[in-house]
């Protein structure tokens, strides 16, 4: 089949801006397809997307931490304000991120609406094809073996534990939202091609996003900051256990699970 651009209209780019893409569809297979604005730009608002979100889970690692510095005031009882302002800060993250990815969505129409042809058999993938099975079970596992840990230190009689374990269940029930909004306005998005190659490149781009969402940096990092030290040491060994644990599985997970390149293709085939 011989290979079109992806499209010959779309925003302004420089050569800079084109690098990018062309090693994108390079390192995806799709070397013989030439890259374009329009790509360029999907690819550039997602980068952006991706840093925006690496903030937003950052500021709620840093809110549980600062929440939970008056649990560890000995001196004075645990209070319900640390708390309350850590859910409404949650909350707050949230539309962040909805916002976000709205912002990404209408990106993605606007570039639609530029093309002179749409693919002749579009298609709207399912969860089970973009995210997969395996790491919808590996995100699950994870939030469970979180959860768990916090679950277990609401039981210790220290009242600073018990303080802190409240703050790491708001997290972790805040950044499991915030991921479930994230995947559902993945799979929301509008398919942008008009070509086989542009298709394939819109699928490759949606499970390397849902890809990303199963990296769980809160998951294992609010046990450790809140938890480690301060609660029991088989509550801190455990903490440990999991981070180790869920590294290796997910380790495993990328090396053993097949390309996003090579899900692609097989979701082309079946269309």
């Amino acid at each position: 089949m011989a290979h079109e651009p992806l499209s010959d209209t779309g925003p302004s780019a420089r050569a800079t801006d084109l690098r990018p893409a062309d090693a994108w569809l390079a390192r995806h297979g799709l070397s013989g397809a030439r890259p374009t604005p329009l790509l360029a730009s999907r690819l550039a608002v997602r980068g952006r997307a991706r840093l925006a979100t690496a903030t937003i889970l950052a500021l709620l690692i840093v809110a549980s931490a600062l929440a939970a510095v008056p649990a560890f005031d000995g001196r004075e009882p645990p209070r319900p304000l640390p708390l309350l302002a850590l859910t409404a800060l949650v909350a707050g993250l949230l539309l962040a991120q909805s916002l976000l990815d709205w912002w990404v969505r209408r990106v993605d129409q606007r570039a639609g609406a530029t093309l002179s042809r749409r693919a002749a058999h579009p298609i709207q993938p399912s969860w089970r094809a973009v995210l997969g099975l395996p790491y919808a079970v590996f995100a699950v596992a994870t939030f469970a073996g979180a959860t768990a840990l916090a679950g277990s230190a609401l039981a210790v009689p220290d009242p600073t534990v018990r303080q802190l374990a409240v703050v790491t269940l708001i997290g972790l029930l805040g950044v499991t939202v915030i991921t479930a909004v994230q995947l559902r306005h993945l799979l929301r998005r509008p398919v942008v091609a008009e070509d086989e190659d542009s298709l394939t490149a819109d699928v490759i781009m949606r499970v390397e996003d849902a890809r990303d969402l199963t990296t769980p940096s809160v998951q294992w990092s609010l046990p450790m900051v809140l938890l480690f030290g301060t609660a029991p040491g088989w509550l801190s060994a455990a903490a440990v256990a999991n981070v180790i644990v869920g590294l290796v599985a997910y380790v495993a997970l990328r090396a053993r699970t097949p390309s996003s390149a090579t899900v692609a293709r097989r979701v082309m085939s079946v269309r």
